[in-house]
């Protein structure tokens, strides 16, 4: 069993504020939470160093400075999950669920030109 396996069930609240209490005053925490978040800084500055993401070029750059390209398929992918988080959170504006009167009208961006798709995709 992983031994950081109870902090799956935690608050995320609860860690904020205590990682925030560790970086104004790192002795504020006590030490095994000091510890971890000493870890947690590592880990992230470490993988920041070695790996810097062009998002728009779709391209990572390694520290020892190769590049891998992130295949257009992949980019695709990612923007027809944003596309479905739309439909997820406005997909009921374009509903009739009121039988008493009519939605107001509007209408919410959910062309799938607006996720950067076309109809090949």
């Amino acid at each position: 069993m992983d031994k950081y396996s109870f902090l799956n069930a935690a608050h995320t609240s609860f860690f904020a504020e205590m990682y925030d209490k560790y970086l104004t005053n790192p002795d504020s925490v006590e030490p095994s939470w000091r510890a971890f978040f000493q870890g947690f800084d590592f880990g992230l500055e470490s993988a920041l160093d070695e790996v810097g993401i062009d998002t728009e070029q779709g391209v990572a750059t390694i520290s020892n400075g190769d590049s891998i390209t992130i295949p257009e398929t992949l980019h695709k992918e990612f923007q027809v999950v944003r596309l479905i988080d739309g439909y997820r959170s406005r997909g009921h504006l374009f509903t009739k669920t009121n039988p008493v009167r009519e939605r107001r009208k509007y209408s919410p961006k959910l062309d799938i030109e607006n996720f950067g798709l076309s109809d090949k995709d």
